[in-house]
């Protein structure tokens, strides 16, 4: 009998009715059920009020619901209620391409513990991100790099996958959108190594719940404390 390794894709969302169902559709689950992977998509949200649930439940996803504000909140909570031999995160606007899923599963089959799907590396589509957010997310890249002496290119990307047993040794803390950072600073602190994938990162067809400014802060200060905490 074949083993079937397992997936979990894990989709943080909070009122993304417009581009949630677009998002699981994309998942290529026929291929990925052909090279042997048990597929499971879970939606994390973080109390929706439109139609986020109800779409992403007639589409075949589980919910997990947190009620308390917050992407690091409903991730953590997410992550804790996960076992699986990978485990994915990506995030529910439409703006990453799940069609690298089993390119990113081939480099976690290969011995990695992480691979993360790079912006920075890749393309971006037209007001994909302004120029300012670029500017930021390479100066937050580079402040992550120089404290941790590590040589990522997009610390803030939406998109990560994870062998599966190593998510509970994370002992994650972050509530809000510096949740990527907090992942960044687990990884590096308990010696993961960090593969990259250059990605297509498209439009959002919705408005941006991120604050450029008091987030990049935010993120910036959590680097800084953490490395000499």
């Amino acid at each position: 009998m074949k083993y079937h390794h397992t997936v979990v894709i894990i989709l943080p969302a909070l009122n993304e009715e417009i581009t949630i169902g677009k998002v699981i559709d994309e998942i290529p689950m026929q291929e990925l059920t052909e090279k042997g992977y048990d597929v499971r998509v879970v939606v994390a949200d973080g109390n929706s009020t439109d139609k986020t649930r109800q779409i992403s439940e007639a589409k075949g996803a589980e919910i997990i619901i947190e009620p308390r504000k917050g992407k690091g909140r409903a991730m953590r909570t997410a992550f804790e209620q996960t076992k699986s031999d990978f485990i994915f995160m990506i995030d529910a606007d439409y703006t990453y391409p799940t069609t690298y899923i089993p390119d990113m599963l081939d480099i976690l089959q290969n011995d990695n513990d992480v691979v993360i799907g790079s912006r920075l590396k890749g393309k971006r589509e037209n007001g994909a991100m302004s120029r300012l957010n670029v500017i930021g997310n390479h100066i937050l890249t580079l402040i992550a790099n120089t404290l941790y002496r590590t040589k990522i290119s997009d610390l803030c990307t939406g998109y990560w996958g994870f062998r599966g047993e190593i998510v509970p040794n994370l002992h994650l803390s972050a509530d809000g959108f510096d949740f990527e950072a907090d992942l960044f600073i687990h990884l590096t602190k308990n010696n993961y190594h960090i593969v990259e994938i250059p990605i297509v990162y498209r439009q959002r067809p919705n408005e941006t719940k991120l604050n450029s400014l008091t987030d990049g802060l935010k993120i910036g200060w959590k680097l800084i404390k953490e490395r000499f905490t």
